[in-house]
């Protein structure tokens, strides 16, 4: 049985669930999930809007009743340890360590592990600045190469995460970025911004993150950040898969499906781009993200039944014409 106080590595995860699962003659999983209610909360960002969508849709397609709440960070944390919500599939590291932290410590919760490989945060200059010898944050702040920069770093909003940090770094004159100019507006205001240097090959550094929809929209690379301005090992981060303890007791079958979620951060940017660029519906750009990635959505499923305790995949399969 897995430990609220002791995450596991994917693998480990995957091995003891299979082993509560495996023999069991079909119908046992199902029986053992007690109600059909799996409670998600979603904060307002693109990717876990999407990522959350389709694990409603997989569910309902298997017979569950899922319900998906728009709640901020330090509202959800609160209301999974009341065993108010079952589900939360955006608990970014180290950005929310905090609060994740504290959650951990209470018993309430159960890490289900990362469900983004390679989701980072850091200085993002388009390729052709990289290409030109600008790889680590420590370029930035020559005398020819601060000036081609206009000594200038676009931002997001001020009060956030991001902007705290880089605040923190000028502050510090981490980088030698003491003197020069934080350009903090919004996320459309610097993507703009970015376009408009892109377009005429102008060099800019900014504030950048994956998984977005800048990543394929734009090529772009994320430069060295050797002093961990932007967090420890160069701004990468986790997103977690959190479930309470008790969800996970009660619905073993529905925490299988939750736990083999597994994402690459293009996989979710791809996700984004559909959903907050290409304007479509959250419930259509989770479908035709599946249906571009048949074999990760089998993956999914993989022992994973109805409520019924039919296989999963072939009912998934049908419904979605994967």
């Amino acid at each position: 049985m897995m430990t609220a106080s002791h995450p596991l590595a994917r693998g480990t995860k995957a091995a003891l669930l299979g082993a509560c699962l495996a023999g069991l003659p079909l119908g046992m999983a199902q029986a053992q999930d007690d109600t059909a209610d799996v409670r998600f909360s979603v904060p307002p960002w693109p990717g876990v809007t999407v990522k959350t969508e389709l694990a409603a849709q997989l569910l309902e397609t298997l017979g569950y009743t899922p319900q998906q709440e728009q709640l901020g960070t330090t509202i959800t944390y609160q209301a999974l340890n009341q065993n108010e919500l079952d589900a939360f599939l955006a608990g970014w590291l180290p950005a929310q360590q905090g609060m994740y932290d504290t959650a951990l410590e209470k018993g309430k919760l159960v890490d289900l592990g990362n469900n983004v490989d390679g989701a980072r945060i850091g200085f993002a200059v388009p390729s052709y600045v990289f290409d030109a010898g600008v790889t680590s944050a420590e370029d930035l702040d020559t005398p020819e190469n601060a000036e081609r920069f206009g000594r200038t770093v676009y931002s997001i909003e001020t009060g956030t995460g991001m902007s705290e940090q880089l605040n923190a770094g000028v502050d510090g004159d981490t980088y030698g970025l003491g003197d020069w100019e934080l350009s903090e507006t919004s996320t459309p205001g610097m993507l703009g911004a970015a376009d408009s240097a892109i377009d005429n090959q102008e060099w800019i550094v900014f504030a950048g993150w994956t998984p977005h929809w800048m990543n394929i929209k734009y090529d772009i690379a994320y430069l060295d950040d050797p002093e961990d301005l932007w967090g420890e090992d160069g701004g990468r981060s986790d997103v977690r898969t959190l479930v309470t303890k008790t969800f996970s007791e009660t619905h073993p079958n529905a925490t299988r499906l939750l736990d083999q979620l597994d994402f690459t951060a293009d996989d979710q940017s791809d996700m984004i781009r559909r959903y907050d660029q290409d304007g479509m519906p959250k419930d259509e750009a989770a479908i035709a993200w599946m249906r571009d990635n048949t074999d990760k959505v089998e993956g999914f499923v993989d022992g994973v039944t109805t409520r019924d305790g039919e296989p999963a995949w072939p009912v998934v399969k049908e419904a979605f014409d994967l």
